[in-house]
């Protein structure tokens, strides 16, 4: 991947909006330092971890997509086809990788960043390969098509949340506060996320993409989309009946322009790419069953087992074990009543009796 796959939602982080993270960064590294490391070995932030869990770095949840950066959503889509066991680190944008980038992962207390990086390394750790099964002429193709979406039907994408601000915050729902998890007033935020965005119209102009205008790079979109479109047919995925890598590069990918629409990119796959729509509903289904929860609630685990559920379940039990101990003490002073009444009886007739045969003997 290029070194700005973390730009997607990146803003200047010299901004007064980031409210100093990147002294404070600087201060807990300086910090970490002190402690004897490996020349080479990068410093982990995760230092209590599980061995062999995949502890994944990016930015918030967004309320219309999980990620709306395609990278990270591309790595967490990965490790959910692969069942390797992740869990997200709530870092509250606090953390780069050691190249400056998002997503990264740790595992193990090694860090290991950009995203296809990630998903090389893990599938050689883990013995993971998607494509195992794939020909080799199908090997070239899904690298083909993962090199188009990753460094030019990308571009289309971020040249438009880069030029428009604004709407991209509104389109994808996101609260400015929580994206940059500060404590600034919003207008304040919003004005320095539109500087921090604008400032990187420059990059769409270096990579080349940016030069043309908006109609010409809104059709290189559509032209990427066709071609896609055309490949998939009417196939489940890409390569048949199970999914593959490029499936999971071009989920990550289509999301973005999909749910978080621009120009008239929705209203195009609607309409002249269907079936790519249709794809993005199997994936969803087979890979994000907890899309809606996450939605609502913008939380980074929703994979994971609950432990308000544990907690809930646990204290359901304790509930029912004291209405068990209840019963058994009630029904215990019952029984104790119940052996009080009939002595109190016996107790009244042997009274009477002996009152009878007194009065029988005067």
């Amino acid at each position: 991947m290029t070194s700005t796959e973390n730009t997607t939602i990146e803003v200047t982080t010299n901004d007064a909006a980031t409210e100093n993270t990147t002294n404070n960064e600087i201060k807990e590294e300086e910090n970490t330092k002190t402690v004897s490391q490996p020349r080479n070995r990068p410093i982990v932030h995760k230092t209590d971890y599980e061995k062999d869990v995949v502890y994944l770095y990016q930015f918030v949840r967004c309320p219309v997509v999980p990620s709306a950066s395609p990278f990270c959503l591309k790595v967490e889509t990965w490790l959910r086809m692969t069942g390797l066991k992740y869990e997200n680190v709530d870092h509250r944008l606090k953390f780069k990788s050691k190249k400056g980038q998002l997503p990264f992962v740790e595992l193990n207390g090694a860090e290991i960043a950009d995203s296809d990086i990630i998903i090389s390394e893990l599938t050689k750790l883990f013995e993971k390969d998607l494509d195992i099964d794939l020909s080799v002429d199908q090997k070239n193709i899904s690298h083909a098509f993962i090199s188009m979406l990753n460094n030019h039907t990308s571009w289309v994408m971020r040249w438009w949340r880069y030029s428009n601000p604004n709407q991209f915050l509104k389109t994808a729902q996101l609260d400015v506060k929580q994206v940059l998890n500060s404590k600034l007033p919003k207008g304040i935020l919003q004005f320095f996320f539109k500087m921090g965005f604008r400032s990187n119209v420059k990059k769409a102009v270096g990579h080349g993409l940016g030069r043309h205008s908006n109609e010409e790079i809104l059709q290189f979109g559509k032209n990427d989309l066709k071609v896609l479109s055309e490949y998939l047919q009417d196939k489940s995925f890409f390569f048949g009946d199970e999914p593959h890598l490029l499936d999971c590069v071009a989920f990550a990918h289509l999301c973005q322009f999909y749910y978080i629409p621009f120009g008239d990119m929705k209203e195009y796959m609607d309409s002249d790419c269907s079936n790519l729509v249709s794809f993005l509903e199997r994936m969803k289904e087979r890979y994000w069953p907890d899309w809606e929860e996450m939605s609502k609630t913008l939380e980074l685990n929703t994979h994971l087992p609950k432990k308000e559920q544990k907690e809930e379940v646990n204290e359901e039990e304790k509930e029912k074990v004291e209405k068990k101990e209840s019963e058994g003490v009630n029904e215990e002073k019952d029984k104790e009543e119940k052996k009080e009444a009939e002595k109190d009886d016996k107790d009244e007739g042997l009274e009477e009796q002996t009152k009878e045969e007194s009065e029988k003997k005067e």
